[in-house]
């Protein structure tokens, strides 16, 4: 792992988006991508760059189930907002949330994700240490599947609902196993309320208690942070 403490999430955004143009620069085609707060810093640098992404391909992590793209809350919709209405790509793959047949949805992304091996891949973490919708107690190995929110993870995102009731309880998302995977991950985190996640992360046991500490186990891992969200490191 290569940790970087950057004085504030402006410069931690600034310093994913070089590695990320650097990893362009030597031949990264498909890019994994998520949603949340944390990489929308990244998404600003590269829409007010001359990065040209025509010819890339973009898989997202996760999708809530139950949610039509066309939704203010969908990560299909956020990722219009932020990043492909100023920069379209060549693909953009992102679980479809509003067929709610999981079994035809998952495998259906995981061909996807067969058929287009991730390059780089971005990350978030959860206050829990979960990655992707992965939560404490998800299998290291597992790939796309449906998941039951907790009730932790469904308290965080009700930030952006009108109300905690109108979250959703399950998403679609890409498993650890499939994480893994990716060439290079760029895991970004901010906050004091990440401080305990990334401390877990980094320096504590491998277990599936913390999802996001199977990352030690990646031969290139990045994982840039703030001050606040270094503290107990």
């Amino acid at each position: 792992m290569n940790i970087l403490v950057m004085k504030n999430k402006e410069e931690a955004s600034k310093k994913a988006f070089d590695l990320l143009s650097a990893d362009i620069s030597n031949g990264a085609k498909v890019l994994g991508l998520a949603t949340g707060s944390s990489p929308v810093g990244l998404y600003d640098q590269i829409v007010s760059s001359s990065l040209d992404c025509s010819q890339l391909i973009s898989i997202n992590l996760d999708e809530y189930v139950g949610i039509k793209p066309t939704d203010p809350q969908s990560y299909h919709f956020f990722m219009q907002q932020h990043l492909f209405n100023q920069k379209p790509f060549a693909k953009s793959f992102i679980p479809d949330g509003s067929n709610l047949d999981a079994d035809y949805v998952t495998t259906h992304y995981n061909r996807i994700l067969a058929a287009h091996p991730i390059d780089t891949q971005i990350l978030g973490i959860g206050n829990n240490g979960h990655i992707g919708f992965n939560e404490p107690g998800t299998p290291f190995d597992i790939q796309t599947h449906k998941v039951h929110l907790t009730s932790a993870t469904i308290k965080a995102n009700s930030r952006f609902f009108a109300s905690k009731n109108d979250v959703p309880h399950a998403a679609y998302t890409m498993g650890i196993g499939s994480i893994m995977k990716a060439k290079h991950i760029i895991l970004l985190a901010f906050g004091e309320q990440k401080a305990d996640a990334i401390a877990a992360t980094v320096n504590g046991k491998i277990t599936t208690a913390v999802p996001a500490s199977v990352l030690q186990q990646h031969p290139n891992v990045t994982i840039l942070v703030d001050r606040q969200a270094a503290q107990k490191l």
